[in-house]
């Protein structure tokens, strides 16, 4: 199987300006990357750094991403989803998104790291594991069932209409982290797994663990990668590349240089290059 390649785009930072979003989303498209991906912190407190003070919303930059483009994927790495103290909302607003994109999206979601941030939402720190297990159960039955009923520990409701649906029936769910929770919980009720930073040369015994439960074609294991042209040179991409090919990685998402927009999209041209992608 070939390797995907997916790159974020410049939702935060120097490089976030009007507009910004959708040249990168455009120009994602033209030099083929496969799809195109958003980080989530709804706030940040004033002493975490990380990954910038400028962070655009995730869901309405991809909605920006969506409309300036007609095939490219879209995908969230990741969702910090017990944040979202309402994730029925949550599931209506993510079917809307992948429906009026024609069914491109995927969601990449976790349960975060940052207690500051969860305290400020309102959301439950301690809980988040058992909350997240429960939102991925209501997201199947709010995008396939109509009317839907959940009877949950955290979020029960009956007879809800939520439309319209996804485009295809329902939305891929790649699940993040690298805790034995969390690859237990890709395992048993994602469609994927989504590692961030974590190099070719350690990413062999998650792929070994994963595929031991879920060794079929259609889970996708996805790894986040810092390919910055700045600090990572075109050989050293290609590499990494055919080492997370060779390790049993199907996508990764490129991680471009920070900096303006134009070095973000300068930086989004190197690396495709460097990948081997095939221009539309």
């Amino acid at each position: 199987m070939t390797l995907r390649v997916g790159v974020h785009l410049p939702q935060f930072g120097r490089a976030l300006t009007t507009g910004g979003i959708e040249r990168a989303a455009q120009h994602a498209e033209a030099l083929g990357f496969s799809d195109v991906w958003v980080s989530d912190h709804l706030v940040l407190p004033e002493e975490q750094a990380y990954p910038a003070p400028m962070l655009a919303d995730p869901l309405q930059s991809l909605a920006f991403a969506a409309a300036a483009t007609t095939s490219i994927g879209l995908g969230t790495s990741v969702l910090v989803g017990p944040q979202y103290t309402s994730p029925l909302a949550l599931a209506n607003t993510l079917a809307s998104l992948d429906f009026l994109s024609g069914g491109r999206l995927i969601v990449g979601i976790g349960i975060g790291w940052s207690r500051r941030e969860y305290e400020a939402l309102g959301a439950s720190f301690d809980q988040r594991g058992a909350r997240l297990d429960e939102q991925l159960d209501l997201f199947r039955t709010a995008w396939s069932e109509d009317p839907a009923t959940h009877e949950g520990r955290f979020y029960p409701f009956r007879a809800m209409r939520l439309l319209p649906k996804p485009a295809n029936g329902t939305i891929p769910i790649w699940v993040g982290g690298t805790s034995d929770a969390a690859l237990a919980r890709a395992a048993a009720k994602g469609d994927g797994w989504h590692g961030i930073g974590i190099a070719p040369g350690d990413v062999g015994p998650y792929v070994e663990k994963l595929r031991a439960s879920r060794p079929e074609e259609g889970f996708t294991i996805s790894i986040r990668a810092a390919w910055e042209p700045r600090n990572v040179s075109p050989e050293d991409i290609a590499a990494q590349a055919q080492g997370y090919q060779a390790a049993g990685v199907d996508h990764v998402v490129a991680a471009p240089e920070r900096g303006s927009l134009d070095t973000w999209l300068a930086s989004m041209e190197l690396i495709a290059r460097a990948a081997g992608l095939e221009p539309r």
